[in-house]
């Protein structure tokens, strides 16, 4: 009779796996230019401007990676560290291109959008890339604001990490009137004219008249992120919002900011309370930051708000578009799902009145607990686990 093995055996089987098969989502951009040392000053540059960050955060993205000589090229124009970013975000494509893929191309060319594009930066399409398979087996690239001018052509694949990173070397910086235009600095962002030019203006009249743009602009620096609701949804809102008090307005207003800086992959990966600019001890003013697959949901106590797009990503800034007014607790009425939520609701609510913003109760270390969804196995490692126990208990 074949004797089982023993059940130690069995359970390192799974975490054997787990060491050999590590996370697929997994990537450090710096580490992997570091081994190649031709490539130390556009390491070194990824790495000042943030973009390294903003790379390592994102699943899918392809590095057009020049070397050194190419960027010395670059450097000797002069330009601002704030411009030197958006030339190298040009260099960032928001899209797999393996080594493989470049010779793959549907009808032989792509036009595929760059981190310059993400960042709302970027006029019209000059933010996005023409990928080219030309004869010979050259691949030519250039920016789409470049006349049609293929700068680059593809030199080697430096890392392919399949569907995730790949980080190809081409052979000149792209050439981009626009990315290279001169570039304020963070301090010297002005955020409601940014606001006023994607589509709301109404919300950043609101931040003007109530005084709350001051808080707005003195948190970019350190981070900020803002949820800011279009124009038709504020006029729909306005009614009620004359109601409220002036203190009311602008914590109403700077419930619509969080200071901190989050990414898109950040908001999907940190289900949980987060804080806002209008948090001030008891009174909360919190929401919940939930996702669906692509899809990132804002629920407070009232109202429950889509992420619908992205208006500006660069980094310590980053603008969302909302379909709807995010609506505090503190300032609006609970609305009770059920006939048997009611009671409940009813005393949770806090009206809309001219008096002071009332404190919560509730205990704040909830908040630790909350975000603790955005930890463990990813689907590639669970799978492994399972596969490995199933192969252990048929060895029984």
């Amino acid at each position: 009779m074949r004797q089982s093995p023993p059940l130690t055996a069995i359970f390192a089987i799974p975490l054997l796996l787990l060491f050999l098969f590590p996370s697929s989502n997994a990537h450090n951009i710096t580490q992997i230019l570091a081994q190649h040392p031709e490539f130390s000053t556009f390491n070194h540059y990824l790495t000042i401007t943030h973009l390294a960050s903003e790379i390592n955060r994102r699943l899918t993205i392809t590095v057009l990676a020049v070397d050194n000589a190419a960027m010395s090229s670059l450097l000797s124009k002069h330009l601002s560290v704030y411009t030197i970013k958006n030339v190298l975000s040009l260099h960032v494509l928001v899209d797999y291109f393996g080594s493989k893929k470049l010779h793959q191309i549907t009808n032989g060319t792509a036009l595929t959008s760059s981190m310059f594009q993400a960042t709302g930066s970027a006029p019209g399409s000059s933010g996005y890339v023409n990928v080219t398979d030309l004869k010979g087996g050259k691949v030519g690239f250039g920016a789409e604001d470049n006349n049609g001018n293929l700068d680059a052509v593809y030199v080697k694949s430096v890392k392919e990490i399949p569907y995730n990173i790949s980080v190809l070397q081409i052979s000149q910086v792209l050439t981009s009137t626009e990315a290279e235009a001169p570039t304020p600095g963070p301090g010297q962002l002005n955020l409601t004219a940014i606001l006023s030019k994607q589509g709301c203006k109404a919300f950043a009249d609101l931040l003007i008249a109530s005084g709350a743009d001051t808080t707005f602009q003195e948190n970019i620096d350190g981070g900020l992120t803002v949820f800011c609701p279009t124009d038709t949804v504020i006029n729909g809102f306005t009614p009620k919002y004359k109601n409220l008090t002036a203190p009311q307005k602008i914590s109403l207003l700077l419930y619509h900011g969080i200071p901190v800086y989050q990414s898109i992959q950040m908001l999907k990966s940190s289900n949980g309370i987060i804080n806002t600019l209008a948090t001030d001890g008891a009174n909360k003013y919190d929401f919940t930051v939930q996702n669906d697959g692509e899809e990132v949901t804002l629920k407070t106590k009232v109202v429950t708000a889509k992420v619908t797009g992205t208006l500006k990503d660069e980094e310590p800034l980053v603008v969302y578009k909302v379909d709807k007014v995010l609506l505090p607790r503190e300032l609006f009425k609970v609305a009770p799902t059920t006939k048997a939520e009611a009671p409940k609701a009813a005393k949770e609510a806090t009206a809309a009145a001219p008096a002071a913003d009332s404190p919560e109760g509730d205990d704040v270390g909830n908040q630790a607990a909350d975000n603790n969804g955005a930890s463990g196995l990813d689907g590639g490692r669970l799978i492994m686990v399972i596969l490995s126990f199933c192969v252990g208990f048929l060895a029984l």
